[in-house]
């Protein structure tokens, strides 16, 4: 069995409205750290790598709040120029990225391109390392990345075959498993997808109101998850999910709002994929437990003394 094309998640990059806010979010919640800032846009590192994040400013009259793009990384320029071939040859327009372009990233070479659902891919080879260790300040287990990848992200697809056709047959990711049910009142059908031992670094069902419905961190740690839910609570964040855990990539995990409207997930425990024993299946559930709106749980309980 051949190597997928693309190694890993490298970086996602997001357009947003409240710059501010956002560096604040990422720093006393998540516990990244900030790498650079420019004009306008900042970079976050949270591994070895020197950038994992970009969040820029949006400029008037564009979509914000959103995001607006996914670097995906391949292990060489061979690997590079043979992906980029793949897909212009079954009719996509990539378009090779310039030496500034390269720079901002931080990388040695980058191409573009969009995914069927209309984001912009990027895919490089070559980033830059930080100069020094990462250590994060808040979360003192550390990230579960470096090789592995950012963490992964769940993105809009409004054609699901398109997508799936794109990232397997064209970018060679390969099938985790699906989930298919009914969660709370809503349809869900969701592919899953891998490009190393990381159980998903994509995964997709139909249209959602943004391009990202949310990425994942996942920390070496349970209690650092639970010290990022209180982080995020002080900090007035909104709590989309409780913890819980889901039945494929066994992750416990909480859901909350990042400030431009779409989700961050913050986890611990992700399974690894063996390429050679794994069989994908199909989940009938979004978790083996927990994982529920804030609002679903039981209001407190009035004591008799609060009456009086």
């Amino acid at each position: 069995m051949s190597a997928p094309l693309i190694s890993q998640l490298g970086y996602l990059a997001f357009e947003v409205s409240d710059l501010v806010a956002w560096e604040s979010f990422a720093t006393a919640v998540l516990g990244l750290e900030v790498a650079r800032r420019w004009d306008g846009g900042l970079s976050l590192r949270m591994d070895g790598h020197a950038q994992r994040f970009f969040v820029t400013s949006g400029s008037p009259g564009a979509v914000t709040d959103d995001l607006a793009a996914i670097g995906w990384e391949v292990a060489d320029e061979a690997a590079l120029d043979a992906t980029a071939a793949r897909l212009r040859a079954a009719g996509h327009e990539v378009t090779e990225g310039s030496a500034d372009q390269a720079a901002a990233r931080q990388v040695v070479r980058l191409v573009h391109l969009q995914d069927p659902g209309g984001t912009r891919v990027e895919i490089v080879f070559g980033p830059a390392r930080g100069e020094t260790r990462f250590v994060s300040a808040l979360a003192g287990s550390g990230f579960v990345a470096d090789e592995h990848g950012l963490g992964h992200l769940v993105i809009s697809a409004p054609e699901p075959a398109a997508t799936a056709a794109f990232y397997q047959d064209l970018l060679g990711f390969r099938l985790s498993d699906r989930i298919v049910c009914e969660f709370y009142g809503h349809p869900v059908d969701i592919t899953f997808l891998h490009t190393n031992p990381r159980h998903h670094s994509l995964a997709f069902g139909g249209a959602q109101a943004k391009r990202l419905h949310h990425f994942l961190l996942e920390v070496k740690s349970l209690d650092d998850v639970g010290a990022a839910l209180d982080r995020a609570v002080a900090a007035g964040v909104r709590i989309a999910q409780m913890l819980g855990r889901h039945p494929n990539d066994r992750m416990v995990s909480f859901y909350a709002f990042t400030p431009s409207g779409f989700q961050f997930e913050f986890g611990w425990g992700g399974r690894l994929v063996d390429d050679a024993t794994w069989e994908p299946t199909v989940h009938d559930r979004i978790s083996e437990w927990g994982h529920h709106p804030p609002e679903r749980y039981a209001p407190r309980r009035k004591r008799p003394e609060d009456a009086k």
